[in-house]
């Protein structure tokens, strides 16, 4: 049994409504749950939330409808609580211990096929040892030694102190200076049940993917949080999702 868990929340500040913000004609949360559903791998898809209209969504789309607490709903709350509350549902609702591995899916995150679930799938069931396969993208604009913070008399300065670096020698303006530099985009964290029983186990700041955490690479996957990335995104369907 692999069942899909995706979750979205009504309250978004910086996007309201973004989670059913139509693009190509369909709704954001369209695209990773029909990406989940392709791959017939996936015995069940189900949504946790609290917004109505993606309920109406999932309804009007045979999915299953987790309704997710108001604990559970505000902008501070832990995704690995939200998965776990979910997951936990799933199991008194199919009245099982545990699933083969979990699919974990974000309603705003339209850059997710279903060939890289299955790759992710079929990774974690050839490694046992492996905790997760999640996506990533590399974005070397965005690296570590690039990145800056405000001092108390508000002027830029390192976010991590260049003497934190092994390589501090080869801290420069070229943004390969230090190699590609991935980051978790949020497509799919494919997972084993533990990873969600032992969430405070796992490494920050995504501690739901577990230690071990195998990438399925990709390119320029992200989340949306703000209107102006929905460009980026329309033509990473177009390129990279065969829309």
């Amino acid at each position: 049994m692999i069942p899909a868990i995706l979750i979205g929340r009504k309250g978004s500040k910086g996007f309201p409504g973004k989670n059913t913000y139509k693009i190509l004609g369909q709704p954001l949360c369209y695209y990773p749950s029909e990406a989940a559903k392709k791959t017939n791998l996936v015995d069940e898809i189900y949504y946790s939330t609290d917004c109505p209209l993606l309920k109406e969504f999932a309804q009007n789309n045979d999915y299953q409808v987790i309704n997710r607490p108001d604990a559970l709903a505000r902008s501070d709350s832990n995704p690995e609580e939200v998965f776990l509350h979910a997951y936990n549902a799933i199991l008194n609702d199919l009245k099982i211990k545990q699933t083969e591995l979990i699919v974990l899916l974000m309603a705003n995150c339209v850059t997710i096929t279903s060939e890289k679930i299955i790759e992710g799938i079929n990774i974690l069931r050839q490694n046992p040892e492996y905790d997760s396969a999640v996506t990533v993208s590399s974005f070397n604009s965005y690296s570590p030694h690039r990145a800056r913070k405000l001092d108390k008399n508000g002027l830029l300065m390192p976010f991590i102190a260049f003497d934190k670096f092994e390589e501090k020698n080869l801290v420069k303006a070229d943004r390969n200076a230090l190699g590609d530099v991935w980051f978790a985009d949020m497509g799919v964290s494919i997972v084993r049940p533990h990873c969600l029983y032992d969430w405070e186990k796992g490494l920050p700041p995504q501690k739901w993917m577990g230690e071990k955490i195998y990438p399925l690479k990709q390119e320029a996957g992200f989340d949306i949080d703000y209107k102006y990335e929905l460009p980026m995104v329309e033509n990473w369907l177009k390129q990279f999702g065969g829309y």
